[in-house]
C-alpha cells in the first residue's frame, strides 16, 4: 500500500472532502475510514460494553497531520485532540524535516515488566538469591499462562530481583520481563504475575502483596531523530535560539514541564486516536523524564555542521495493535488503517516522530514569534463558534477578530452581530 502524506490545501476543503482526500492519500477506499464520521463511529450500545455505567459519549475532534515521512515511508497521521494548532503545527514541522528525509526511528523491543512485592522476608538478600535460582521454574510457570504469546515468539524471558529499603521495612521486589509482541501487554503480564506469585511466596517463605505491571516501560523505548531545515525554520538565528531554548529545558525542571507538555500534545493525540492507553503512556514518559532523579526535557535540539537543526527524542511507548480499545473501537480501527502500520514497533515510531515534530513546532514558535500568535490565530475559529457563529460564519468572524487583534469571545459576539446587521441604526 502506497501512502502520500503531501496533501496541499487540505484545510481548504470541507470535512467530508478531506476524508476522501485522506483515504486516497492513504491508498484506501473512502469506506475504510467511515468510522471517523460521528454517525458511523462508536455506538452507545458498543460503548456500554467497554466501561461501566455508560450514560453517553464525548466527542473529540480527529484531525490528520500531513507531510510526514517516517523511516522512509510516508504516513498520514490521525490525531485526536481538542487543542487548536496541534495538528497544523505537527504538519508544518514535518514539512521542514521532509526535505532532509523526514524522521528516523529505533526501538529497543516490546518488553514490559511485572512486579511482585515480597513482604516480611527474614533474610532479604538470601531471598533474592533463592528467587534468582528459581528463575527457570518461574519463567516456565509464567509462560504456561499464555501459550499463544509464546507461539508468536514472545513470553516471559528474564527475572531480576531487588532488595528495596522502604519506610515500611525492607522489601524484596521481583521483576518479570515479558516480550508482549504487538500488544500493549498489561493483561498478559498481570496474568503471569498473578500466576507465579504463590510460588514466589513459597520460595521466599513469606507472603506477597502487589503483583502488577509497572508503567515505567524502560525496556520499551522508542527514539526519533530528524533534521529540520534552517531556511524553512527562519534562518540561523532561529536555529540558535531553538538550541538555547532546548538547553533551558534540559537544565530547568520548570521549563521542562512545559517543554514536555508540548511533546505530549503530539504523542497523546495519536495514542488516543488509535485506542491506546493515554494515561499509561503519559506516566511512562514523565517517569522517564525524571530517570536521573531530576525532571528534565525528553528531547534535545542541536545544530549540525550545515547549520540545520537536529532534533532527538527518546520516550517509553507501551502501545499495541491487538486487544483493548484498539480492537473494540471502530474509530481506532479506522485510524490504524489510515496509518498503515502493521506492528507495535511501527506505531511507536510514528508516535515518537509526531511528538518530536510537535515539540519542534512549539520551540520554533517560542523562539521566533511567541507562542500566542499562531496558537490564538487558530483558536479564533473556536472563539467564533463559541460566540454563536454558524458554520458559514465562522471563517469571517475568525478573520476579523484576528485582524483586530482582539481574539476574545465578547469581541467575536460584536463582530457577529455586525455581520448579521443586528447592531441597529
Amino acid at each position: 500500500m502506497s501512502i502520500n502524506s503531501r496533501i496541499p490545501g487540505l484545510r481548504d476543503h470541507t470535512p467530508g472532502d478531506r476524508l476522501a482526500l485522506v483515504a486516497e492519500g492513504a491508498g484506501l477506499e473512502p469506506g475504510d475510514l467511515s468510522a471517523l464520521q460521528p454517525e458511523a463511529g462508536l455506538s452507545l450500545a458498543a460503548a456500554d460494553h467497554m466501561i461501566e455505567n455508560v450514560v453517553g459519549m464525548i466527542g473529540v475532534p480527529v484531525g490528520v497531520a500531513t507531510n510526514f515521512t517516517i523511516d522512509g515511508r510516508d504516513r498520514l497521521i490521525p490525531m485526536a485532540t481538542e487543542e487548536p494548532s496541534v495538528v497544523a503545527a505537527a504538519s508544518n514541522a514535518a514539512r521542514m524535516a521532509r526535505v532532509h528525509g523526514g524522521f528516523t526511528t529505533s526501538y529497543t523491543g516490546d518488553v514490559m515488566i511485572a512486579q511482585i512485592q515480597v513482604l516480611d522476608a527474614v533474610d532479604p538478600h538470601g531471598t533474592r538469591f533463592a528467587l534468582l535460582e528459581a528463575a527457570p521454574e518461574l519463567l516456565a510457570l509464567a509462560n504456561e499462562q499464555d501459550p499463544m504469546l509464546v507461539s508468536l515468539g514472545g513470553g516471559a524471558f528474564d527475572i531480576s530481583v531487588r532488595v528495596l529499603p522502604t519506610r515500611a521495612g525492607v522489601q524484596v521486589i521481583l521483576h518479570l520481563h515479558v516480550d508482549v509482541r504487538d500488544a500493549m501487554g498489561a493483561n498478559a503480564v498481570n496474568t503471569m504475575a498473578e500466576a507465579i506469585a504463590p510460588r514466589v511466596a513459597e520460595l521466599a517463605g513469606t507472603r506477597t502483596l502487589l503483583r502488577i505491571l509497572t508503567n515505567k516501560a524502560e525496556l520499551r523505548l522508542t527514539r526519533a531523530r530528524a533534521v529540520f531545515d534552517a531556511e524553512l525554520l527562519g534562518g540561523a538565528q532561529v536555529v540558535d535560539d531553538i538550541v538555547a531554548a532546548s538547553a533551558f529545558a534540559e537544565a530547568d525542571p520548570y521549563r521542562a514541564a512545559t517543554h514536555n507538555k508540548g511533546i505530549m500534545n503530539g504523542i497523546t493525540a495519536v495514542v488516543l486516536a488509535t485506542g491506546n492507553d493515554t494515561r499509561a503512556v503519559g506516566a511512562a514518559c514523565h517517569s522517564h523524564a525524571a530517570r536521573s532523579g531530576r525532571y528534565a526535557a525528553l528531547s534535545q535540539f542541536e545544530k549540525d555542521a550545515e547549520g540545520n537543526l537536529v532534533g532527538t527524542l527518546e520516550v517509553p511507548l507501551a502501545v499495541g495493535l491487538v486487544g483493548g480499545a484498539t480492537r473494540a473501537h471502530p474509530t481506532a480501527q479506522a485510524a490504524v488503517r489510515m496509518l498503515g502500520v502493521q506492528t507495535a514497533r511501527e506505531l511507536a515510531g510514528v508516535i515518537a516522530a509526531v511528538g518530536l515534530a510537535q515539540n519542534l513546532a512549539a520551540c520554533r514558535a517560542l523562539a521566533a514569534e511567541g507562542i500566542q500568535r499562531g496558537h490564538m490565530t487558530l483558536h479564533a475559529r473556536t472563539i467564533a463558534a463559541s460566540a454563536g457563529a454558524e458554520v458559514h460564519e465562522v471563517a469571517a468572524v475568525a478573520a476579523r477578530i484576528v485582524a483586530d487583534r482582539r481574539i476574545r469571545i465578547e469581541h467575536a459576539r460584536e463582530v457577529l452581530a455586525e455581520l448579521r446587521g443586528e447592531g441597529g441604526a
